[in-house]
């Protein structure tokens, strides 16, 4: 398990750059502001959800909390593949409680100067991905930056009910 404790570090950044954690999901990098992450933890046993959304995995117990899990391959309209020993849960804190995202691999933490995040384009922004906020263009490859808010099920769907000390 590995705690993110740079949180408080990030606080003092310059607005110019987003400090994210970087993932992968299928041949695709995706990163979250670090300021949602609490921590990445591996695979563990997940209790399914009767009933719940297709990319709902279920529940799981993280230190005596039970935590929702999203399937974020499914989420994002990305082919389910099976679990490798790189696999990952992000847990991440959002406006209805703490959340495990379910990613292919963690591959780090960087800081990613403004101007080399443009919006996403029009072709690609729509309701089905509404969770893409920008594309940041690195020198090797583009990274895909998501709104964790528009990437979890909207309020109404209230899991927040699995998400409590047990």
């Amino acid at each position: 398990m590995a705690r993110l404790d740079a949180v408080s570090e990030s606080s003092s950044l310059p607005a110019s750059e987003e400090h994210v954690v970087i993932f992968k999901l299928a041949d695709e990098y995706y990163a979250l502001d670090i300021q949602t992450v609490q921590e990445i933890v591996r695979m563990q046993s997940i209790t399914a959800i009767p009933g719940a959304d297709f990319w709902v995995e279920g529940i799981t117990n993280l230190r005596g909390r039970v935590v929702p899990v999203l399937d974020l391959r499914k989420r994002c309209g990305v082919p389910a593949s099976e679990y490798t020993p790189e696999t990952r849960i992000v847990v991440v804190s959002s406006a209805t409680g703490m959340v495990g995202l379910i990613v292919d691999a963690v591959s780090e933490v960087m800081r990613i100067p403004s101007d080399q995040v443009e919006p996403p384009s029009a072709i690609v922004a729509g309701p089905e991905n509404g969770y893409l906020r920008g594309v940041a263009k690195l020198e090797d490859r583009l990274v895909s930056l998501m709104d964790l808010e528009g990437v979890l099920p909207n309020p109404a769907d209230d899991y927040s009910a699995y998400s409590h000390a047990a």
